[in-house]
């Protein structure tokens, strides 16, 4: 088995969380600007193996997509024109940047970390995939 490689993706910056080989926990891994996403993809895939990428796709309350996808298209198009083997889905995330931050509160960092955008951005990723890992177990 491969891991689960979740992205959440943001015009300056892009959050990252990996799946364990077995594909039972969801990790943080990292936050990266998001002109070098491509970058760091080329040695991630290169050194890990990856099943699939998850990518966050922001919709609405009314469930229609929000502004952000303007720039998520264009990365979505990238992608698949780089992997064309590399299976992608994407995941509704809304409200996962304000659980993360209720989530690092819950953990006891502190203002100063909590005010880190690159953090909330890794650990969005990571509700991003943990929630999705807990629909594919019912599905």
């Amino acid at each position: 088995m491969g891991r689960i490689l979740a992205i959440d993706y943001g015009k300056k910056r892009v959050g990252l969380a990996v799946t364990d080989p077995m594909q039972l926990i969801a990790t943080k891994l990292t936050t990266v600007p998001s002109h070098q996403l491509f970058n760091f993809l080329k040695e991630y895939f290169a050194k890990e193996n990856v099943e699939q990428v998850i990518i966050g796709y922001p919709l609405q309350l009314n469930n229609e997509a929000s502004e952000a996808v303007l720039y998520i298209n264009p990365f979505l198009k990238r992608f698949q024109k780089l992997y064309p083997e590399m299976p992608i889905e994407q995941v509704d995330e809304r409200f996962t940047s304000r659980m993360a931050f209720q989530t690092m509160i819950d953990a006891g960092l502190k203002k100063k970390d909590r005010q880190n955008k690159a953090t909330i951005d890794a650990v969005s990723a990571t509700i991003i995939l943990q929630s999705y890992l807990e629909q594919k177990k019912y599905r």
